[in-house]
């Protein structure tokens, strides 16, 4: 283990938009593991964190000991809307940590974190995808008790390697009104 402090979890707050943009950032720039190559621009991403915050869904930062985020974990719920009903119990998990953070347990802890929080919130359903490529992410989902739902192969193309798609879920025993004696 490193002698390095560790680093700490808590939720995240409009004031953290642009740590949280830049370790985005630095993350898409290994182009590796997110889905795009650099973040989106900071008034998308204020827009995004805006409405996470409002509707009061699961997302959190890792901070180092000087205060800068260096990871994040989310579990974003598309809006109910009158054309797309049905789906408010489904939620897509979102995370990334910096390099120099990786393998000291912080991605289990902001996983175990986040699913604490789903529950609350009324998430039975979470969807991830990662490239086949991640093998350690990949591990670790299955830790937490994904299940692969398919693949996508050679779904991505970047800097002429081909990676497949692996569609994951894990779901939550449904609640159940009591039945009423008839």
């Amino acid at each position: 283990m490193s002698d390095k402090p560790a680093a700490s979890l808590r939720p995240i707050t409009e004031a953290d938009a642009e740590g949280y943009r830049a370790c985005l950032n630095r993350v898409a720039a290994e182009r590796r593991y997110l889905a795009f190559t650099e973040a989106p621009a900071l008034p998308e991403v204020k827009f995004y964190l805006k409405a996470m915050l409002q509707r009061g869904l699961p997302f959190i930062v890792a901070v180092d000991p000087q205060g800068q985020v260096v990871g994040w974990c989310n579990i974003h719920v598309q809006p109910q809307t009158p054309h797309r009903n049905g789906f408010a119990h489904v939620g897509t998990v979102g995370m990334g940590l910096d390099a120099a953070w990786r393998g000291q347990g912080l991605g289990r802890l902001m996983l175990q974190t986040v699913f604490d929080t789903a529950g609350r919130v009324g998430i039975e359903r979470v969807e991830l995808q990662v490239y086949a490529s991640n093998e350690s992410a990949v591990k670790l989902y299955r830790k937490f008790g994904f299940v692969t739902e398919g693949v996508k192969s050679r779904a991505r193309k970047l800097d002429g390697e081909y990676d497949d798609i692996i569609m994951m879920a894990r779901l939550r025993p449904p609640k159940t009104e009591p039945q009423s004696g008839s």
